[in-house]
């Protein structure tokens, strides 16, 4: 009997190591793809032309990205400045608040949340939101970098908070009975103990928020305009990820055009793949 067992258990062994050496060759064939794609077009426009460069007009031979980088970097950070106190809070309250009831109804609603098309997204937002902020600030459209940023903060809400609430739920019951029987009150234990004993969760959360917010398009094309201005918060912008939809489609194949959006791509990657790195070395950093 052991001996099948363990044929069994090698059986089992090997799929696991398969799906794991599956999902890191994608990862590399991914990352291969990008750079033979996008390193062709950098070199013949120039690394500092193309990174710093304020005017994008492929028919004109400009092709600087500097507005899209600065554009998705204000959208996200915007989007996290909202997202992050709303998700804590709303996690906070699942785990630590609400009765088993009402956090049951609410954690489906979030994750329902979570399961919408951004296309959804970016169709309410069209409807509603850019019209609201239009009237809102008396301008003559309301597809602006501020519509998109509140969409973004939406669509990241189910991330922080699902992942939040759980790592919330992990946190032992005795550090918060410790912080209550030294006198601290209910809402200072969980500020000052729980939220600090699940930072690690929470920042699983952020990350996932994060690559989110920066890798969305079809929703933020909707609201943002899909115009290559520099950064206004009442302006129509556009985003890393909706240059890329908006113009592939008609670029010609093989074209320095075609060849610069794969590069967009690829500074896309690469700049989702830095924030990662270093939000997780903050995190590394602050637990020990």
């Amino acid at each position: 009997m052991k001996r099948p067992a363990k044929r069994i258990e090698k059986v089992f062994h090997g799929i696991f190591l398969g799906c794991g050496l599956l999902s890191v060759f994608f990862v590399v064939g991914i990352s291969a793809y990008l750079i033979i794609s996008g390193v062709p077009a950098i070199k013949e426009i120039g690394l500092v032309e193309f990174m710093l460069g304020q005017l994008w007009s492929p028919s004109q031979g400009q092709f600087g990205i500097l507005p899209f980088i600065l554009t998705s970097l204000y959208g996200t950070a915007g989007a996290i400045l909202i997202g992050i106190p709303l998700g804590l809070l709303a996690a906070l309250f699942l785990s630590k608040y609400a009765g088993p009831k009402t956090s049951r109804i609410i954690r489906s609603s979030v994750e329902l949340l979570a399961g919408i098309p951004s296309v959804v997204y970016g169709l309410v937002g069209m409807i509603v939101l850019v019209p609201a902020v239009q009237n809102a600030f008396s301008l003559s459209s309301g597809a602006t970098l501020l519509a998109a940023i509140i969409v973004l903060a939406i669509m990241i809400l189910p991330y922080i908070v699902n992942v939040s609430a759980t790592a919330l739920d992990a946190v032992p019951q005795e550090y918060e009975e410790g912080s209550l029987a030294l006198g601290a009150t209910r809402t200072e234990t969980y500020f000052k103990v729980s939220l600090l004993t699940a930072r690690s969760g929470i920042a699983a959360g952020i990350v996932q928020g994060v690559g989110r917010a920066l890798g969305e398009a079809m929703a933020i094309i909707m609201v943002a305009g899909n115009v290559a201005n520099m950064p206004h918060i009442f302006g129509s912008v556009r985003f890393l990820t909706t240059a890329i939809v908006g113009e592939m489609s008609y670029a010609s194949y093989g074209s320095l055009h075609r060849d610069a959006l794969f590069s967009i791509g690829l500074i896309l990657f690469i700049l989702i793949v830095l924030i990662n790195v270093v939000l997780n070395l903050i995190v590394r950093k602050e637990e020990k």
